[in-house]
């Protein structure tokens, strides 16, 4: 938005943010919250303590055999530096393992061990008995058409956020702003 084509009347501009802003502070609200969620720690099966993303990291490697940790930059839109800590901190606790291939010196391909695979499997029974129970939540107060529709909505406003930024009008924080910020 060109906030300089923006009126200059405060009283406009208090009204018009506060009717925006009031919708969007539950999307903040969730985005926080969800954050949290995602960061908090889970034990799967007698594992180590895990966070969400590092068990479903794990599951995407038992699900996808051989995968690289440039996939898992891709698909987590993370960095290197990022899934790189993950991939050993999973390693470390034996639940990966990273092998290379015949003629191929360079690239390290991902696997579960049998312990990954165990932790893996319990964590997909622990995320289908939550999905489930959310869901059965949200039903209490939403039709299954507007749980479908809140499921769309979030699909295509997770592909403007990631344009947004590829486009360069979002910039990520530094790992030492977040830092700062933590």
């Amino acid at each position: 938005m060109d906030t300089n084509k923006t009126p200059n009347n405060p009283t406009i501009i208090d009204n018009t943010y506060t009717l925006l802003n009031d919708r969007h502070n539950n999307i903040y609200q969730f985005v926080m919250h969800y954050n949290d969620y995602i960061y908090s720690i889970h034990t799967y099966a007698g594992s180590e303590e895990l966070t969400m993303l590092e068990v479903h990291t794990l599951s995407y490697i038992e699900d996808h055999p051989g995968c690289t940790s440039n996939d898992l930059i891709q698909y987590w839109d993370k960095t290197k530096g990022l899934i790189s800590q993950m991939l050993s901190r999973l390693e470390k606790l034996g639940l990966i393992e990273k092998k290379k291939k015949d003629g191929n010196a360079k690239n390290l391909y991902l696997y579960a061990t049998e312990e990954g695979i165990r932790v893996s499997k319990s964590h997909k029974m622990y995320d289908i008995t939550d999905i489930t129970k959310t869901i059965s939540q949200l039903q209490k107060e939403c039709t299954a058409e507007e749980i479908e529709s809140f499921y769309h909505v979030i699909s295509v406003y997770n592909d403007v956020i990631k344009r947004d930024f590829e486009i360069g009008n979002r910039k990520r924080r530094s790992k030492q702003e977040k830092n700062i910020h933590s």
